[in-house]
């Protein structure tokens, strides 16, 4: 059923190809992303958010157009290790009218404690593609893509987390591709008492992307 909210695709116009060298450009992930949030707009908007959290945030397209959906109401936080993105985050948000607060860093190291059962989403497009490990250790834009073994280093550091930093009602949305074995994900996080399922898919290429939504039981 189409959701009577209309998510807007945030003005990306003032990052030039000088930033999208340095920042990973809007991509067929990211406007998968940006199409489950568009899927899941009375869900989100029903659920009030106090606390809106993304990792990862590259352009900042994706935590903007949350923030707009949300009509401002909530606070917004992004964090991205990359500093060119982080800043790129931050003139997209203002670009957008929205306020968002940005934060250089790995993951939610600054915020773990502060946002401890209080994220009500929690949005990771993550570094996913196969890659050696090495290739990870960068903060640049190559940060953006190398996901190491199975391309999953990345993500499974987070996801032993997640449970505790959403709210009793919070749900995250986390970006797969087949190679990252989403079922197998899916499996260990029910074992950390999260549901899980595919909210959209869609092939790009030679990639088969999902959305995955992790959530509490009691919200089915």
């Amino acid at each position: 059923m189409a959701s009577k909210y209309e998510l807007k695709t945030p003005d990306v116009s003032h990052l030039t190809t000088a930033d999208f060298e340095k920042v990973y450009e809007p991509a067929e992930d990211s406007f998968l992303l940006l199409d489950c949030l568009q899927e899941e707009a009375s869900f989100i908007r029903d659920l009030r958010p106090s606390i809106c959290v993304e990792i990862g945030s590259g352009s900042g397209i994706i935590i903007t157009a949350l923030s707009q959906l949300l009509d401002n109401t909530a606070l917004c936080v992004a964090t991205d290790r990359n500093p060119h993105a982080a800043m790129c985050t931050q003139r997209t948000s203002r670009q957008n009218g929205c306020q968002i607060e940005v934060v250089t860093s790995d993951l939610l190291s600054p915020f773990q404690d502060r946002f401890c059962g209080a994220v009500d989403i929690l949005i990771f497009n993550p570094p996913y593609v196969v890659t050696p490990s090495e290739e990870m250790t960068s903060s640049g834009i190559e940060a953006s893509w190398a996901g190491g073994i199975d391309g999953r280093e990345v993500t499974d550091r987070l996801l032993p987390l997640v449970a505790s930093l959403l709210s009793p009602l919070g749900v995250m949305y986390l970006i797969t591709i087949r190679e990252n074995k989403p079922y197998e994900l899916m499996k260990w996080v029910s074992n950390m008492g999260l549901e899980s399922k595919v909210v959209l898919e869609r092939r790009a290429g030679p990639e088969h992307l999902s959305v995955l939504k992790l959530f509490r039981a009691e919200i089915r």
